[in-house]
């Protein structure tokens, strides 16, 4: 991801922050590996790109998926380092929801099953 140009760096999260916990937690036992389980078994993966700038990301990330901007801003920066980011886990049609959003800006995105 390109780094933002206009950052306001009271949004931005600092090596002195504390992480933000990426992935929702879910008991042992809430959680399926087949696709015909409870249905929540299901992820987003966010790919990183050099199209958009770090803000763009983070602000369809929040878009897409309610969370803190702090959260997308750890999502994103993950995506960046890693070249790719769990940024969702939910029901099939909720992971289809989020990863709509994202394709607007056109990031690359998937919906996995767990």
């Amino acid at each position: 991801m390109r780094r933002a140009t206009n950052t306001n760096l009271t949004e931005t999260p600092t090596i002195d922050q504390p992480a933000v916990e990426v992935a929702e937690t879910v008991a042992p036992a809430e959680q399926s590996t087949t696709p015909g389980g409870n249905g929540e078994g299901y992820r987003v993966i966010l790919y990183n790109d050099d199209y958009h700038d770090q803000d763009e990301v983070a602000e369809q990330l929040q878009k897409a998926t309610q969370y803190s901007m702090a959260k997308c801003w750890v999502i994103m920066m993950e995506a960046d380092r890693k070249g790719r980011a769990i940024c969702y886990h939910g029901s099939r049609n909720k992971c289809h929801e989020v990863t709509k959003v994202l394709r607007e800006i056109r990031l690359q995105c998937e919906v996995d099953c767990d």
